[in-house]
């Protein structure tokens, strides 16, 4: 989680949206059907729209999924910083330009 967002994902309004969204959506995955376990922002959270109500906490920008659904949208985003990615669990990880092929003969 960014040290930005940090207090808006522990606010009680997010709380509270996050577990009507997913009841809503019957903890089912949008994308694969799979049991849901993230509410995703389709329109990512950002230093710049953390407090517009409207990306936050508006059910039309989120998403029910699955573990490996959220996955798969961060690494197609490519949304991670040169030599990051997420893992098959979600976690962030780095990975050395040596170890990605790109260096030696």
């Amino acid at each position: 989680m960014k040290e930005y967002a940090r207090s808006f994902y522990k606010s009680k309004a997010w709380m509270k949206t996050q577990a009507a969204y997913m009841s809503s959506k019957n903890y089912i995955c949008e994308r694969c059907g799979g049991m849901a376990k993230i509410v995703h922002h389709r329109e990512y959270i950002t230093p710049e729209n953390i407090n517009d109500p409207n990306i936050t906490l508006s059910w039309s920008n989120l998403e029910a999924l699955c573990q490996d659904c959220h996955t798969r949208e961060h690494l197609s985003a490519e949304v991670c910083a040169e030599g990051l990615s997420f893992n098959s669990k979600g976690e962030l990880i780095y990975t050395p330009p040596a170890s990605r092929g790109q260096g030696g003969p």
